[in-house]
């Protein structure tokens, strides 16, 4: 789809369709006003007649409005107006993209990007627009030999913003929210591919690849090199499976100089998950090929922050493999060292992520990192938890978290602070070894990020369990992209710190004109 921004009078647009907002009590929208007048209290007619009440998310299609140049204009339900907030926004500009899809229309203007949302601005209104627009819009539909549920997509779709003097932050807007699709798009891809495309050398393919695109550099571990490195917890979880493990490492230099500390991502890449000899259940295994995710994501969140070309240095690392039953598989009580030198007892294969992220920790103590940020599907207890609305955060600094927290609420990929305190780590105690690889049924989402903590004493450091928030299930299952978008706002908000810049969150958008410009096409 093609994207444009502009500043124009909707009664001016010879288009297939023309998209603005009504708000409960059926009041119109500035956008939809104009057009009400030009066709004589036509749109107003329609809304009294109880057609259309204003209700948030609702539609409706009104052809041969009088006097207007386009096709169609398609009334939005907009809900309360005190109650349109973020949230509200960007349900209104989904359920506008799903209408158009029911259309013929190739072509449409929408007026949703001028509404005023509080504390945003026009740059944040477009960028979002065009991030929930790509997102309603994908489909995974590459193993289908004949696909029945076809969806139309406009051919070009543009933003309205409200001033000519608002079209430069429209541009920069769109460009961001471009980057954040392409790089969700990239995520979701990954975790929607079966487990026996991507592979760990699959995604190693598509991390060279990344590379080459943008000029970045790459490293690609071996199993040799990896046991080099003495990574025997990573390696005991491969051991299963005849898929060779890979260990990724795509470094980004954005920054002033390539000593200046970078923000290190390390994402969970078991590529299937059957739980290994601790067998997870039938029922539902198939969806252990999004147990990649966590790469997934980071690898997307990587793509987005060079396309946006942020000023900071990035490295992300990827510990890539497969955790399957065999003969020569990890079992319940062996005991293994990591990378650090600790010893794990291993109670439960299946609490695998850990076991592969312990050694991706301790390995990027190499970069000096100003902090890192690990994503993972690593426990069901999260699901218990926050269920499929927030991310489970995790952290040893309360600064961090608070940012992390922040940048999510920004863009609308939420993560809820919870707690890594010391009490939690009795529950991780082994006779045997230094530590257990799980402390019980209770906790078990902080016990997890417990383990992990035990890795990460020397830098800043916060977890992101994704279990809950990576995919849905059912129906509509597939990968969500999450937390692409909250990385990478926590990615841009770092950067404008760097330069000195106001940090976009929280500033105010400038109020919408009395009448629009008069630019028409």
């Amino acid at each position: 789809m093609e994207f444009n921004i502009k500043s124009g009078s909707p009664e001016k647009q010879r288009v297939a369709c023309v998209i603005v907002g009504v708000y409960e009590t059926r009041k119109l929208t500035l956008a939809a006003d104009l057009l009400d007048r030009i066709s004589n209290g036509f749109i107003g007619d329609v809304l009294r007649r109880g057609d259309m009440e204003g209700k948030l998310g609702s539609t409706l299609i009104l052809h041969s409005v009088p006097h207007a140049l386009c096709d169609r204009v398609m009334l939005v339900g907009l809900g309360k107006e005190r109650d349109f907030r973020a949230k509200e926004y960007r349900e209104a500009i989904r359920a506008s993209i799903k209408a158009l899809t029911q259309t013929s229309a190739n072509e449409a203007v929408s007026y949703l990007s001028e509404l005023p949302v509080k504390k945003h601005d026009v740059e944040w209104m477009v960028e979002q627009a065009a991030v929930v627009t790509l997102d309603a819009l994908y489909r995974f539909d590459r193993f289908k030999t004949r696909n029945e549920d076809v969806v139309r997509e406009p051919r070009k779709l543009t933003l309205a913003v409200p001033r000519r003097s608002d079209l430069a932050d429209g541009e920069k807007g769109l460009l961001r929210g471009l980057a954040i699709s392409h790089g969700m798009k990239l995520a979701k891809d990954l975790g929607n591919l079966p487990g026996n495309i991507c592979t760990p050398d699959y995604l190693a393919t598509q991390a060279r690849e990344l590379a080459a695109a943008f000029a970045s550099d790459v490293e690609i571990l071996g199993q040799d090199e990896i046991a080099a490195l003495g990574m025997e917890s990573f390696l005991a979880v491969a051991r299963g499976s005849v898929e060779a493990p890979r260990f990724i490492v795509l470094r980004h230099w954005g920054g002033k100089n390539r000593e200046e500390r970078p923000v290190v991502l390390v994402g969970k890449g078991i590529t299937f998950d059957s739980g290994g000899i601790s067998l997870k259940p039938g029922e539902g295994m198939g969806e252990m090929k999004f147990d990649m995710c966590g790469a997934a994501s980071v690898l997307g969140a990587f793509r987005a922050a060079v396309e946006m070309k942020l000023p900071l240095n990035l490295v992300v690392v990827v510990p890539s493999c497969e955790n399957m039953p065999a003969g020569n598989a990890v079992k319940p009580g062996d005991i293994v060292k990591s990378m650090s030198g600790q010893t794990i007892e291993i109670l439960n294969t299946d609490a695998e992520g850990r076991l592969i992220l312990c050694d991706a920790l301790t390995y990027v103590e190499r970069f000096n990192p100003a902090v890192v940020v690990d994503v993972a599907t690593l426990t069901g207890a999260c699901v218990v938890a926050l269920g499929h609305v927030a991310t489970g955060l995790f952290s040893n600094q309360d600064a961090l978290a608070r940012d992390l927290v922040a940048a999510g609420e920004e863009v609308g990929d939420r993560a809820w602070h919870m707690p890594v305190w010391d009490e939690y780590q009795e529950m991780l105690k082994s006779p045997s070894a230094d530590m257990a690889n799980i402390g019980g049924r209770p906790a078990g989402s902080i016990t997890a990020a417990c383990f992990l903590s035990r890795f990460a004493k020397n830098f800043d450091w916060a977890h992101l369990d994704i279990a809950g928030t990576a995919w849905k299930s059912g129906k509509d299952m597939g990968a969500t992209g999450r937390p692409v978008p909250l990385l990478v706002q926590y990615l841009q908000d770092r950067a404008d710190i760097a330069l000195g810049n106001v940090v976009r969150r929280g500033r105010p958008r400038r109020e919408a004109p009395e009448t629009a410009e008069d630019d028409a096409d």
